[in-house]
């Protein structure tokens, strides 16, 4: 019967060390970093638009 007892563990003391762990673990987030891939679609727009500038003077000229 003892045997049987000590299988049946509480699960209130891991909630309880679990609880502990998370507030004295308080680590430092890190912001979210910023998507990089609008920044590549505009550059690749202006380099496009100058591209479309060039060949339109050029064929005028």
């Amino acid at each position: 019967m003892s045997q049987y007892e000590e299988d049946n563990v509480d699960p209130a003391g891991s909630t309880q060390s679990f609880r502990r762990f998370v507030t004295e673990n308080k680590e430092r987030e890190t912001a979210p970093r910023r998507p990089v891939l609008p920044y590549v679609l505009v550059g690749v727009g202006v380099v496009l638009a100058v591209v479309i500038v060039v060949t339109i003077v050029m064929l005028w000229g």
